[in-house]
């Protein structure tokens, strides 16, 4: 590495907050406010989804998704985010990071706008529409992860790099939040404005047809944020340390002297010696973390309306099912998701990476077991404010721990020439849980229960804790010498003080 090289590096490890550091933040945190958005947006609308495109003559309940086709709507999204990180976190550290983060935000955009459209009328052309465009909404999103996260660890200096990096990822916990927010105010100015009776008192006319207006709003939405973000995307330069790290060395004569010794591969003996263990621990965590936090998130209103917490689905209209859904939805988010981000902010320099995510993991663990073992219990009247409590609790030591630490650490790790593709790779490995979780939990809360779904959850999430010891703390250090890059060049030249 050369001296110029060091002093660029020690440069940024030690400058001081400015306000492109925050500039910075909100430019990648848009993307991930819209990511959220996106990704969970689609619980609030498929009851609502249910009653207008299945619904059935004569039947006592309202229409409902078919279990193969409610899977794949929430599903069919993190199958294209997964595809994403991978694709996306690759073409990063060919490419640079700036020229792929435009890429990742249009396709956003404009999958956002088109889930929001139709070909054709019938229950299976608009779901093959949704669908499709959804997987391409999730391809897009797939990108931000590795990019967001791998931009912003390099524009930091290592005091505040992993407050950084939360803040960027906290804004999904306003993403969620504002999910709930507009459909809250959708479907009551659609209330205030089609009146119509409950399912049991009328069944055909519970679901006016203007309701088919809200749920393609709802989605559509979410290209607003996405949109607003690009020109400040297209105006960020390349970060410093993939300049001086990657394209530099590409271009310096020494480097093919020195390859042998420092530039190894992915799938290179060095570094599965150097780095295997970490990849192993970033990628079972997130994994792990997600089977739970998907399932969680996706499914929270089948959990609260089979507690009792939201009413039977007879007893509403279809416009008041998606109110109701949204404000239940839209209160944890205020009350734990959005906490739990910023405690994280807050105090990941001070307590560091690993304290955190092990500590989130014991808590998840000890409160879905409090959740499940007693599940009668919580499903009594008089109990269900306890059971939203307990439910909430886990929530916050999620973002309050491994799923923003799963996020962060990954970016800090892993050697500048590589840090993009493993982050995508940990993160791709936390979209394969998300999966397991989308896909897994509804079939396993249909033919199991609910109970022996959260027990399954809480055994995932204890595995998580026991995984967190492969994952190193990063806190207070460089990412060169996390990565190791530092440790290469002391044999070659000295570390230049700044």
């Amino acid at each position: 590495m050369a001296k110029d090289q060091l002093q660029v590096l020690n440069a940024l490890d030690v400058a001081k907050t400015q306000w492109y550091h925050f500039t910075a933040i909100v430019i990648a945190g848009m993307g991930f406010f819209t990511d959220a958005y996106d990704l969970f947006c689609i619980s609030l609308v498929t009851k609502l989804l249910g009653r207008i495109y299945y619904y059935k003559e004569g039947s006592d309940s309202p229409g409902t998704l078919p279990d193969n086709v409610a899977s794949a709507v929430n599903g069919v999204a993190l199958c294209g985010t997964l595809a994403g990180q991978l694709f996306f976190g690759w073409l990063g550290d060919k490419m640079g990071r700036k020229r792929v983060y435009g890429m990742t935000l249009m396709m956003m955009v404009i999958c956002s706008l088109a889930s929001g459209l139709s070909f054709g009328k019938e229950p299976k052309a608009v779901m093959i529409t949704l669908c499709f465009f959804r997987f391409w909404l999730g391809f897009g999103i797939g990108g931000d992860y590795p990019l967001s996260a791998t931009i912003m660890s390099e524009y930091a200096n290592k005091k505040t790099r992993g407050a950084f990096i939360a803040a960027v990822f906290a804004m999904q916990g306003f993403g969620i939040l504002s999910g709930g927010m507009v459909a809250i105010i959708v479907s009551a100015a659609f209330k205030a404005n089609f009146p119509a009776p409950i399912y049991s008192a009328n069944p055909a006319a519970s679901t006016v047809p203007e309701a088919d207006y809200i749920w393609r709003i709802i989605l559509m939405f979410g290209a607003i944020p996405a949109l607003l973000t690009y020109y400040w995307r297209m105006k960020m330069p390349e970060t410093a340390r993939y300049t001086a790290l990657v394209e530099l060395e590409a271009e310096q004569e020494k480097v093919e002297q020195e390859k042998g010794k420092n530039d190894f591969g992915l799938f290179s003996a060095k570094f599965v010696r150097r780095h295997g263990l970490h990849l192993i621990g970033t990628t079972v965590t997130w994994f792990l973390l997600d089977v739970a936090y998907y399932s969680q998130n996706l499914f929270q209103k089948d959990i609260f309306t089979a507690i009792g917490w939201i009413p039977k689905a007879k007893t509403m209209n279809a416009i008041e099912e998606v109110y109701k859904i949204a404000r239940a939805q839209t209160l944890i988010a205020l009350c734990s998701t959005v906490p739990g981000y910023w405690f994280t902010v807050a105090l990941i320099d001070k307590i560091g990476r690993f304290a955190i995510q092990l500590m989130g993991f014991f808590f998840m663990t000890v409160f879905m077991f409090a959740l499940a073992i007693p599940y009668h219990h919580w499903t009594l009247p008089d109990h269900r404010i306890g059971f939203v409590v307990l439910y909430s609790l886990t929530f916050f030591f999620s973002n309050f721990g491994p799923n923003t630490t799963t996020f962060v650490v990954p970016a800090e790790i892993f050697p500048a020439r590589l840090r993009s593709t493993c982050h995508g790779i940990s993160a791709a490995s936390g979209k394969a849980g998300a999966i397991v979780g989308a896909f897994g939990f509804l079939y396993l809360a249909d033919t199991s229960g609910v109970k022996k779904a959260l027990l399954i959850l809480g055994g995932a999430n204890f595995l998580g804790m026991l995984f967190t010891f492969l994952v190193p703390e990063s806190k207070g250090k460089s990412l060169e010498e996390m990565s190791g890059e530092a440790e290469e060049e002391k044999g070659t030249t000295a570390t230049v003080p700044v």
